[in-house]
């Protein structure tokens, strides 16, 4: 039985923008679609709830609205439509899942709405890649055609890499892969702008990082293009600012022992709340 891509939905208009981005790529997967809706406090048998009618008229409006707009531009797409009883967190880390896909507020501008603890929780314990979209996403709007994908010395980057390189494929896009190098890092934020010659000591050990890094994966996956990116600044805003021409933007990461929770990493937290792409969160050993 083939693993459906799941969408978390509670009638927000970011979950109902996740929903549209998760139909679209359950479409490219050839995966079906599984819409699932956490009724935290209900009881019902085999993880339905008994009284879907209780939830509040402007949700299930928006739900309705949500499965009708899927169904209408993916005629042919499996949808299965969950109500699970219990924690939000707890109902969609126990879908099968090849993918999770959540709606996220992130920030507009300096001041916003924080993104959602549920979507933070589950990004930070799920052991299969998360997707996170924003309400402004438009699942009809044309594609740039770009995975953004990024590399950091500190940590193997295997399953980030991964499934960039396999959603790339699917999409027939390209993937860029990202590294920053900061030589802030070594002469502090203080200290007088660096000359050409300090600048190009640090930017040439990354160009070889990056291209020693992805030859592998340029090997094992001849049919996608993937240009090498190494960038000048902090990690997140490097990341932040490539997501503004890209499709989607991976990063990883890393589980605590045994698939526990852990806490997201900055770099991993700032792009979840700035960047302008939906983000997918892939766990890495």
């Amino acid at each position: 039985m083939l693993e459906s891509v799941v969408a978390g939905v509670d009638g927000s208009p970011q979950s109902v923008a996740a929903a549209g981005w998760a139909a679209r790529e359950a479409v490219r997967r050839s995966r079906p679609l599984r819409l699932v809706c956490a009724e935290e406090g209900a009881t019902g048998e085999t993880g339905t709830t008994a009284r879907p009618e209780a939830r509040p008229s402007w949700t299930r409006q928006r739900l309705a609205e949500a499965e009708e707009g899927i169904r209408h531009r993916h005629p042919d797409l499996p949808v299965d439509i969950r109500h699970e009883p219990g924690p939000a967190v707890d109902g969609l880390l126990a879908q099968e899942a090849e993918l999770l896909v959540l709606g996220s507020r992130g920030l507009s501008g300096a001041v916003g709405h924080l993104l959602g603890s549920v979507s933070l929780a589950v990004a930070g314990r799920a052991t299969r890649p998360v997707v996170l979209v924003r309400a402004d996403h438009d699942p009809r709007a044309p594609e740039h055609g770009t995975v953004v994908v990024g590399f950091d010395r500190r940590h193997p980057a295997g399953e980030p890499a991964e499934f960039a390189l396999e959603t790339a494929t699917a999409r027939g896009a390209r993937v860029r892969a990202l590294h920053a190098w900061d030589v802030r890092q070594a002469y502090g934020h203080a200290a007088a702008p660096p000359g050409p010659e300090i600048l190009a000591e640090y930017e040439e050990p990354a160009r070889r990082y990056l291209a020693a890094t992805v030859a592998p994966w340029r090997a094992k996956y001849p049919g996608v293009e993937i240009t090498e990116t190494p960038a000048r600044g902090n990690a997140s805003q490097c990341l932040i600012d490539a997501g503004a021409g890209a499709d989607l933007l991976v990063v990883g990461h890393r589980l605590g022992d045994r698939d526990r929770a852990a806490p997201l990493g900055h770099v991993t937290h700032a792009v979840l709340h700035h960047a302008p792409c939906p983000v997918a969160v892939v766990p890495a050993c």
